[in-house]
């Protein structure tokens, strides 16, 4: 199937069967689209934590809007940006970039210190801003992935950001919650979206023209 197919297949599912689990094959799919993402500066100012474990899903209900998709998808992949940038971060990262390309270390450092200097004039709510949309790139490719591999899934904002971070202890990692995907197989009988058209703005109207 094409792209989209695909995309005209999915839709964010209501009711998820628990008993129908996701392979790690699968999965592992789904979250190397998800890495593969492009971001700002090649920084990659986020992680995804991967949530399997029932009992934790089952206390990251609370404060949820939707807390039986939570509690019945197979996985839950949480979005979680870096809270502020730091020189240290982005050396990391371009230390990684020319270890990888067999390049000596430094070689881009009139492109990290201008970065530095960017986001050295910026506050840690202006870091934690530019972080958190990057997410957004790599959750779509997620969505992508699991569309073709016909795993559904759903995007959530609705959600309590301190429980999930308490829970997951994202503070200590420098990290703050942003959005989850749930991923798994929809309860055909319980998800009432599922029988209904797909229903998105005209193309016509979608796209402006100049």
């Amino acid at each position: 199937m094409s792209l989209i197919e695909d995309l005209n297949w999915r839709h964010a599912v209501k009711a998820y069967d628990p008993s129908k689990k996701v392979s790690q094959e699968d999965l592992y799919t789904i979250l190397e689209a998800a890495r593969l993402a492009p971001t700002s500066s090649g920084l990659q100012p986020f992680r995804i934590v991967v949530v399997e474990n029932q009992e934790l899903k089952e206390k990251m209900v609370q404060g949820a809007l939707n807390p039986e998709v939570m509690r019945d998808s197979s996985h839950v992949l949480v979005f979680a940006a870096w809270d502020s940038y730091s020189n240290e971060k982005i050396d990391k990262v371009y230390d990684h970039h020319t270890d990888v390309r067999d390049l000596p270390q430094g070689r881009f450092n009139s492109y990290t210190d201008m970065l530095k200097k960017i986001y050295g004039a910026q506050t840690p709510a202006e870091h934690f801003a530019h972080t958190a949309r990057q997410t957004y790139i790599s959750l779509g490719l997620a969505m992508a992935q699991a569309a073709e591999l016909k795993i559904d899934s759903t995007p959530a904002e609705g959600f309590s950001n301190d429980v999930v971070d308490e829970i997951l202890n994202l503070k200590e990692l420098g990290l703050k919650s942003v959005s989850l995907l749930y991923l798994g197989y929809r309860d055909a009988e319980k998800d009432w979206l599922s029988t209904m058209k797909k229903v998105r703005v005209p193309m016509e109207e979608f796209i402006i023209k100049k």
